[in-house]
């Protein structure tokens, strides 16, 4: 009885052997970039903020000349060499180890509980490729109401013509891989390229708890309607002529985001502003539910399409610069006419 309580020799006490397993990674996140020393931060503070641990980032550089490259390593991604965003996103995506591949670009800001939401919603309702709400750093009320349209236009062609852009892909890795990822010989829009032959397998979902926060840098460079017109041209360019594979139709730059000589007239800014506030005020509930529908009536979006292309063809002519001159002629004209006296 007393032996048992004196001490036993540290020799004759067993080691424990422990296995150490890694814990299987649930979400990559692959984020092209070029010269991004900036932007990137900001992104990868969003994602250190996140209440999700099992994630990595994985950094695709095209050859950046700044510091881009120091600061993914600083913040713990993983850097791989990348190219045009198509390659860049495929390189990230061969070393990628968990199970559900989220594609943001590096001028993005996520929200807390993100990374969270979006793996849950895709889990939970078995889906395999998404796309979620988009939503401007900006406090110009203008550009949230573009955005509003872009998600708007989003949600209409899901069933239709499925579209989601390169900052903003979620899919799994099966399906990644059974799509063969990318095409990197497209020059511009891959993105689209990809959902589209993607959905052939599985429905593009539009996610309803998660939202992305997007530069608009892109605006501010090239004008907001002059980015949104090339968009559409691109668009029909692709439908009518097949997938954009050179810089002949237009000049796509990566890194790039000098703002323009020729800034925008914000009368006619204003001008539009009305125009499609009055449209989304309309389209708000449809938008609302729509993402809980299975299919999309046809009929019953018309009328909300052919407000969208009739605003179209006005910012049409509104980039015509001849136009926009008379514009601005009549404008001052109406200004100095001299207004009849009422009786």
């Amino acid at each position: 009885m007393f032996h048992s309580l004196l001490p036993i020799p540290q020799s004759l006490v067993p080691i424990p052997h422990f296995r150490y397993t890694k814990l299987p990674m649930k979400v990559s996140i692959i984020i092209p970039a070029l010269n991004e020393e900036k932007m990137l931060p900001n992104l990868l503070d969003s994602i250190k903020q996140q209440d999700f641990a099992e994630y990595e980032v994985i950094v695709a550089d095209a050859g950046s000349k700044d510091r881009t490259r120091e600061i993914a390593a600083q913040y713990g991604c993983r850097v791989v060499d990348g190219g045009l965003p198509a390659v860049g996103r495929n390189a990230g995506a061969a070393v990628a180890e968990g199970d559900f591949l989220f594609f943001l670009d590096a001028d993005v800001v996520i929200p807390h509980g993100f990374i969270r939401n979006v793996h849950d919603e895709m889990q939970d309702r078995y889906f395999d490729l998404a796309t979620c709400e988009i939503r401007p750093l900006s406090e110009y009320r203008l550009d949230r109401v573009l955005h509003r349209m872009i998600n708007l236009a989003v949600v209409l062609n899901l069933r239709i013509d499925p579209k989601a852009f390169g900052f903003c892909i979620f899919v799994t890795k099966r399906l990644f891989r059974r799509v063969g990822g990318f095409d990197e010989t497209i020059y511009v829009a891959e993105d689209n390229d990809f959902v589209k032959r993607a959905s052939a397998f599985r429905l593009l979902n539009y996610l309803s708890s998660a939202y992305i926060m997007v530069s608009i840098r892109r605006f501010e460079k090239e004008g907001r309607f002059a980015y949104m017109n090339k968009g559409i041209k691109l668009n029909l360019y692709r439908t009518f002529r097949g997938e954009i594979r050179s810089e002949e139709v237009v000049k796509y730059e990566f890194d790039k985001f000098d703002k323009p000589d020729d800034e925008e007239d914000t009368d006619f800014l204003d001008w539009i502003e009305e125009r499609m506030l009055r449209i989304e005020k309309r389209s708000r509930h449809f938008n609302k539910n729509i993402s809980q529908q299975a299919d999309t009536d046809v009929k019953q979006t018309q009328h909300k399409l052919e407000d969208f292309s009739h605003l179209m063809e006005d910012l049409d002519i509104y980039l015509d610069r001849e136009e926009r001159h008379i514009r601005r002629r009549l404008k001052w004209k109406n200004f100095f006419k001299p207004r009849r006296r009422q009786p």
